[in-house]
């Protein structure tokens, strides 16, 4: 995980002993409803404190660790109207909260939350003594709201229905899309991110350009811009991330661990070939996907006279090339892909079908992981595609 530029010093936070709740990390019995929305409470789990994410990569322990954070970042920008900076400091406590409660590696947290009432979590809220932002009991209730009536769709997920909705999900038949064959849904849509004549031997020469590049002025451009940075926050994290040289000489040792032929063509690498699952949907996200992203949003993010944005437009990550078409990586048109694959998986394909169509319709579907959003469809453009395509398959 990375940190802001700007991050308050987060280790070595004393929270005084007095306090309820926050003497020891909670371990993996129940966890209260007091003790959830006490804001120094520590969640602990086989002996390892369960963690959580703003912007999907900087990492806090508790709720009163990220609110120094929140803080600096609502104050980051002299430029911020007083109602912009009231917007922002509303809008990261929310998602705090949620990324607080939906954790990808603890159930509790939810369970605690959407097994009791509204009152009762209004009453908890009472209870707590410790300093809160203004909003901190609205950005519960309002968490509360969302998940009491939705179902998180990701690989992971304790329920079988929000397994198989997700991308992830293995097809051991496979699924035909666009004249060839994939092991899942996330397979196509990581490998047509790469253009069909762009090899392996091309990536590894990209990954050394890349490697011998100092980023850190390209990325302090993106941190100093208020509407640059809002606008793309994720992203920017996310390169944060993926720059460092230790993460760009990871995505090489990747590449070679799968001994591939530097001639093989990255796209064609990901479709089935005769050996089912060669890349598990996992790779295909942190490895295939996450690498083609760093080179996409460089390009898109870059000014039009950076060195960089040339070297990779020659290897065509100025668009997304599929048969006859050129989209825009970030693009409403590339997003609504998603939906076009989805008709395949759950409108042709009868299995799917009736697992999507099972879910009752007073239950939304969703998609939330620990706060991180996807450059290439916002989530919740995602999300208002998978209600879309299950309204689709109803009527079917």
């Amino acid at each position: 995980m990375t940190t802001a530029p700007d991050l308050l010093p987060r280790r070595g936070v004393v929270v005084a002993a007095a306090l309820l709740f926050s003497a020891l990390p909670l371990c993996a019995q129940q966890i209260s409803l007091d003790a959830l929305v006490t804001p120094s409470t520590v969640i602990s789990k086989e002996g390892r404190t369960t963690t959580f994410d703003l912007r999907g990569f900087i990492e806090f322990s508790s709720l009163s660790e990220a609110f120094p954070y929140i803080e600096t970042q609502t104050n980051r920008w002299p430029a911020l109207s007083a109602s912009e900076r009231q917007t922002l400091a509303t809008d990261l406590l929310r998602r705090t909260v949620e990324s607080r409660v939906v954790s990808m590696t603890d159930t509790r947290p939810m369970e605690t939350l959407v097994t009791h009432t509204a009152d009762e979590l209004k009453q908890a809220l009472a209870r707590v003594h410790e300093q809160t932002p203004p909003t901190y009991a609205d950005a519960f209730l309002a968490v509360q709201k969302k998940w009491k009536h939705s179902l998180n769709c990701w690989s992971a997920a304790p329920e079988i229905p929000a397994r198989v909705l997700s991308n992830w999900y293995p097809i051991e038949e496979g699924i035909q899309l666009y004249g060839a064959t994939y092991d899942s849904t996330e397979h196509f849509w990581q490998a047509v991110k790469y253009h069909p004549d762009v090899t392996v031997g091309d990536l590894s020469q990209l990954l050394t350009e890349f490697g011998r590049h100092d980023w850190s002025e390209w990325l302090a451009r993106l941190d100093a811009d208020p509407k640059l940075y809002l606008a793309n926050a994720y992203a920017i994290e996310f390169l944060r991330h993926n720059l460092a040289a230790d993460r760009l000489r990871w995505f090489s040792s990747e590449l070679q661990k799968h001994q591939l032929s530097p001639e093989e063509r990255a796209r064609t690498a990901q479709q089935r070939s005769s050996t089912p699952f060669r890349f598990s949907a996992f790779e295909e996200k942190v490895v295939w996907g996450d690498l083609a992203d760093v080179f996409h949003l460089v390009y898109n993010l870059s000014p039009i006279d950076e060195p960089m944005r040339a070297t990779l437009a020659k290897y065509h990550f100025d668009s997304i090339y599929l048969n006859d078409k050129k989209m825009g990586f970030i693009s409403e048109e590339f997003r609504s892909l998603m939906l076009e694959i989805w008709k395949v998986k759950y409108l042709k394909m009868a299995r799917f079908r009736e697992v999507i169509t099972s879910i009752p319709a007073e239950i939304r579907l969703s998609h939330f992981l620990n706060d991180g959003d996807s450059p290439d469809i916002p989530i919740p453009v995602y999300v208002e595609y998978l209600n879309q395509i299950r309204a689709m398959a109803r009527r079917k």
